[in-house]
């Protein structure tokens, strides 16, 4: 089943996995064949064990020396998937080597192959894991070398400043391998806390915006609906023509407030991000349809005066989206919660900025003894969504009462250099 191209793609696989089977195979094989070489160069190069037994001819010693390096290396077939069990197996090996009397020089390819071990433990455990290797691999690596030491010389050779010296080297290999491994899992833990915390963002926003987005699309139309239906209840008596009317730009505004938002959900059921846009639900694209938002309010009883200053032009559609917006809020507030009769709408083209702000003639309803309606009350979403749009485009935002009476809201949003003129 193919997956939607909107779903993230999974991360790429380490690059081992993305090697053929061949080649992988080819790689485990090396693994082992180098360290066995080293093996069999300095087990065969280095002095005879002090109990080991004669060998009959020169070509059986070279075969039992193959074969002994072979195996001494065969755990490092494992290293990739089981780094802790190989790693325990080869120093196991080293110790049971100094044990049937193999010098140091003798097994030294074991010592970088174990430092690697434990970083990659480090890199791939968890840090109690890491930090048990690398003691263990360093336990085991200064135990080989001091016991062959003092087999040497005893404990002036072992007390020697030259070897105490060697012996400090071999202590911060194996600890610079531990920190390389740390390092490498703590910063893969890092990237993967930062990739969880920007998909968390990203939901959180998407939900914001989401939910900013059906806010805005549903509150004006409720909004309007209430009013013309409480305007019609009062006069459908005395009036029923004027009752007539109301029911009249209900059915119109329930039939676009519905109809945007099935478009919306339909919108956020589809898969494809060409498809899945949200301002192809809104009833309101832009600052063109300005001139229908107004009829809208007038329906709802508010008289709304529009002013452009400026040059008009096409703007972004963020701006200019986000633009009818405030205003559509805005004039949903003032229908809702003003009791005001008239409102006036200024739009501002300016060189490098475009400003709208609104203002009513109602009373201040902060100070108003009017409750509310119970569908949006004083603590709603509308003044922090229209804050977040416009922070979200870098510009300014401002609302309250005025002291002669009524609120203002404004807003100014900067325009790209490419727009201004």
């Amino acid at each position: 089943m193919p997956v939607p191209a909107s779903m993230p793609s999974a991360p790429d696989p380490p690059l081992m996995q993305r090697l053929p089977r061949a080649a992988r195979a080819a790689v485990t094989g090396c693994m082992v064949a180098v360290p066995a070489l080293l093996l069999y160069a300095a087990i065969a190069g280095g002095a005879e064990p002090s109990h080991a037994p004669a060998a009959e001819g020169a070509a059986l010693a070279a075969g039992v020396v193959a074969v002994a390096a072979v195996v001494m290396a065969a755990p490092l077939a494992w290293a990739r998937s089981r780094p802790s069990a190989a790693l325990g197996l080869l120093l196991v090996e080293a110790a049971a080597s100094t044990a049937a009397g193999l010098r140091a020089e003798q097994v030294w390819p074991l010592f970088p192959v174990t430092g690697l071990l434990a970083a990659a433990v480090a890199a791939t455990r968890t840090p109690r894991a890491g930090l048990v290797a690398a003691l263990a691999t360093g336990a085991v690596q200064e135990t080989v070398l001091q016991v062959d030491l003092f087999r040497d010389g005893g404990w002036g050779r072992v007390l020697a400043p030259g070897f105490i010296g060697l012996t400090a080297c071999l202590a911060l290999l194996v600890m610079l391998a531990w920190l390389s491994g740390t390092y490498v899992r703590q910063r893969r833990a890092y990237g993967e806390a930062l990739r969880s915390h920007a998909a968390t963002q990203a939901v959180t926003a998407e939900r914001l915006r989401i939910a900013r987005e059906i806010h805005d699309l549903v509150a004006h139309g409720i909004g309007v609906i209430a009013i013309q239906a409480g305007a019609g209840k009062r006069v459908i008596d005395s009036e029923p023509e004027r009752a007539r009317g109301a029911l009249t730009a209900i059915e119109t505004t329930s039939r676009e407030t519905l109809r945007g938002l099935r478009t919306m959900l339909d919108i956020l059921r589809r898969t494809e991000p060409e498809s899945a846009s949200v301002a192809e639900a809104e009833p309101f694209l832009g600052l063109a349809a300005l001139d229908r938002l107004v009829t809208t309010t007038a329906d709802a009883g508010v008289h709304v005066e529009v002013r452009h200053c400026g040059e008009r032009r096409e703007l972004a559609e963020a701006v200019d989206r986000s633009a009818i917006r405030i205003v559509q809020e805005s004039l949903t507030n003032v229908v809702r919660h003003a009791n005001a009769g008239h409102c006036r709408v200024t739009v501002d083209w300016g060189f490098d900025d475009l400003s709208v702000e609104i203002v009513d003639d109602g009373p201040d309803t902060q100070d108003t003894k009017a409750p509310l309606p119970e569908a949006e009350p004083a603590t709603g979403y509308g003044i922090r969504g229209m804050q977040e749009r416009v922070a979200l485009l870098a510009g300014d935002f401002t609302a309250g009462p005025r002291p002669e009476g009524g609120f203002r809201v404004a807003a100014r949003f900067p325009l790209p250099t490419t727009e201004a003129r």
